[in-house]
């Protein structure tokens, strides 16, 4: 049985997601549906990578991820399909797909998808179409035409020098966690095992790298690498974006001492 995620922005409250789920399962009924967020914020194709590229490889390959996010209808709109490490996307050609994956795409691992007939919800008929063909295990190049580029997006990347880490917070998770664009091997490569001070805000500085959330006092902040490899700041038992004021894209520094 084939697997198929789904993650948009279509929220909950409308009928948006149940009517993509019908047209898949109208298309081709076995198939098993896997829900991994229909809550990522309107539009907001750094969230969307940051959540698909952490949570597709936990599936089996084979599997098929549908990326419903900023699918605004204009001149020259698109959706493609693109393969890689044995799994297929299915997302709007606005970027998204290029955040998940910074080495190029080749040509023949996407297909031009199209438009679409339904003008304001094109992508569940262009999804349900891309997906039984899948599904169906027809041949890869009938999909649709090879594409010679996609889109190209650049995540904010961190201003990083010898005793210093400038990063920003890029996402804002269920518990209020800020997770910040910096990664393990650069905190590694710039801090190492020296004393160091994490400033944010007008708080004073995090200056210990904790394990677990429960390494703080109840109600105190922290930071840690999440199971992703990103650094986060958070409070344990607490909602660091509101107790301490964290917004998506506020500017942190890390500093060597």
């Amino acid at each position: 049985m084939t697997i198929v995620t789904l993650t948009t922005d279509f929220g909950a409250q409308d009928y948006y997601t149940g009517a993509l789920k019908g047209a898949l399962l109208r298309r081709h009924p076995a198939m098993q549906l896997v829900d991994i967020t229909h809550s990522i914020a309107p539009y907001n194709i750094v969230q969307a990578s940051y959540v698909v590229g952490n949570a597709y490889q936990e599936f089996p390959e084979g599997s098929i991820h549908l990326i419903g996010v900023n699918c605004v209808y204009d001149d020259g709109f698109r959706f493609v399909a693109g393969r890689r490490n044995g799994h297929y996307f299915l997302a709007p050609d606005n970027g998204v797909l290029t955040l998940i994956f910074d080495d190029p795409w080749p040509p023949a691992d996407i297909k031009n998808l199209g438009m679409g007939s339904g003008a304001h919800f094109a992508v569940k008929d262009v999804f349900a179409d891309a997906v039984a063909h899948l599904a169906s295990h027809l041949p890869w190049d009938d999909l649709g035409e090879s594409t010679p580029m996609l889109l190209q997006r650049i995540g904010l990347q961190p201003v990083i020098t010898p005793t210093r880490i400038r990063g920003t917070v890029m996402h804002i998770d269920h518990f209020e966690n800020a997770v910040l664009n910096i990664r393990r091997p650069a905190f590694e490569r710039v801090v190492g095992h020296q004393p160091f001070s994490l400033f944010f805000k007008r708080h004073d500085p995090i200056t210990r790298l904790s394990v677990n959330y429960c390494d703080a006092p109840v109600g105190e902040p922290l930071c840690l690498f999440n199971s992703a490899g990103y650094l986060e700041i958070a409070v344990n038992m607490g909602r660091a974006a509101t107790l301490l004021g964290l917004n998506l894209e506020d500017v942190v520094e890390i500093t060597v001492e």
